[in-house]
């Protein structure tokens, strides 16, 4: 069983930065594609940036190219999303999630487990 801790949410004003950490534990973290999405009340759940097992490869939605960063380290079993330039579009419930396979994804229904979430709201 995988389970999955984010934090680094908070309150940021329009134009700031925060960075999310989601740590793992139990599970075959290194070989496994891990992703980020977020829900905004009221919204569906989206996708936001994912990252394949091993690194190297990502993959962003359009709305936070060039802003949002998603790496991680496996010797700590943590993955993280450095956001960049927020708008107040960004504010959110931020999940982390994880998936058995390698390859990331941009499906929810791909992924095996999920954090609890962490808030970050944007002023504006």
């Amino acid at each position: 069983q995988v389970q999955l801790v984010e934090s680094g949410g908070g309150l940021v004003q329009a134009g700031g930065s925060l960075r999310l950490s989601c740590a793992a534990s139990g599970g075959a973290f290194s070989s496994s594609a891990m992703g980020w999405f977020r829900q905004a009340p009221g919204k569906e759940r989206e996708f936001v940036a994912t990252i394949w097992g091993f690194g190297g490869i990502t993959k962003y939605a359009d709305s936070v190219k060039g802003r949002f960063v998603i790496s991680r380290d496996n010797a700590k079993n943590t993955v993280y999303l450095q956001m960049n330039s927020l708008k107040h579009e960004d504010t959110a419930v931020y999940y982390c999630a994880s998936r058995s396979g390698r390859s990331g994804s941009s499906r929810l229904y791909e992924y095996d487990y999920w954090g609890q979430g962490t808030q970050v709201t944007v002023s504006s």
